[in-house]
């Protein structure tokens, strides 16, 4: 006969599992198990195109071109053992569904895609609707991807990519920001921003919060180009995401270095890293040159072993805090 506080715990385990089974990954491919993710890459790009939102179209690239430039690095990828890649790339800088839906396929990797706008760079890749559009207007069009789809196809966004530039934010950006919050709160879709430094994310994050978004759908995109680190604390404390995401082999001291700061400050569960790379450029001559989605592996991981970084930490950064990150519950 199983003891009364035997049975409790069992009860609490049940339930436990129940709610992280209900946490859901929307991939290219379809819902992933946030359990089910692996090893993750959280902010990537498969293919870009930097013409501008009032000139891009879908015939200004051949698919199969940059089909046979991404999968040959999508394959190396996945020889380390990596299983999923955030591609955040979004609608009017280049996003093509079809595109990673098919790459995902021939490789075996989940892909995950956005919906929102890239408003930073001074609006350049925002379309003209944004100007006249409330809030409300610009939300339905991104609500609408998530209940029905990207493009006419049935490919839902996994999260939602914003971008502004530095504090304090435009009218626009600051209205894209409103836009994301109703999104967030019809879908439960995570917000990540592209954010200019510290003072920019510690404005999204406030006008996300009087919005009534909590900080923990709120991710801080390009941390590492903010200096002064106790933004990160302050934006990790209050229970954001700090996404330091342009890895490469240049800078793995730094990586390093603000990892163990990171990790000395009790913050590693709320930090992401990743190599904002790639991609297919579009208008460029073979799609231009395409930087892999390896460092991570091959130098970044071995350096933080060999600072005494536990495979219960290092697997904390690539593989829980992603799937955490950006899980939807009861999809």
């Amino acid at each position: 006969m199983i003891s009364r506080p035997a049975l409790l715990f069992l009860i609490v385990c049940f339930h436990s599992n129940c709610r992280q089974n209900n946490e859901t990954i929307i991939s290219v491919t379809g819902p992933v198990s946030a359990n089910d993710l692996g090893t993750s890459l959280p902010h990537e790009h498969i293919i870009v195109d930097f013409i501008g939102a009032d000139s891009i179209t879908p015939g200004r690239y051949d698919p199969d071109s940059a089909f046979r430039k991404a999968v040959p690095f999508l394959h190396e990828l996945k020889k380390q053992k990596c299983n999923s890649l955030f591609d955040c790339t979004p609608n009017y800088l280049g996003r093509d569904v079809k595109l990673l839906e098919r790459l995902s396929k021939a490789t075996g990797i989940n892909i995950i895609t956005n919906t929102g706008y890239y408003g930073a760079v001074k609006h350049k890749y925002l379309p003209k609707h944004v100007i006249e559009d409330s809030p409300a207007q610009i939300a339905e069009r991104w609500i609408n991807e998530f209940r029905n789809g990207i493009d006419g196809t049935t490919i839902k966004p996994g999260f939602i990519k914003l971008s502004a530039d530095y504090s304090p934010l435009s009218p626009i950006q600051k209205k894209t920001l409103e836009a994301g919050a109703l999104t967030h709160h019809k879908t439960g879709l995570t917000i990540a921003v592209h954010s200019g430094d510290g003072n920019a994310a510690r404005e999204e994050l406030g006008i996300l919060m009087e919005n009534n978004v909590p900080p923990h759908a709120f991710i801080w995109v390009h941390a590492q180009n903010e200096k002064d680190r106790e933004y990160f604390t302050e934006i990790a404390g209050k229970g954001a995401w700090v996404e330091f995401d342009g890895l490469s082999a240049e800078n793995i001291e730094e990586y390093v270095s603000i990892l163990k700061f990171m990790k000395k400050k009790k913050l590693l569960h709320r930090t992401l890293v990743s190599h904002d790379a790639g991609w297919y450029a579009v208008g460029e001559k073979d799609g231009g040159q395409f930087r892999g989605y390896t460092t991570l592996f091959t130098h970044l991981l071995p350096a933080l072993e060999k600072e005494g970084f536990s495979k219960k930490e290092i697997d904390q950064i690539i593989r829980s805090n992603p799937a955490t990150a950006y899980s939807v519950k009861d999809y």
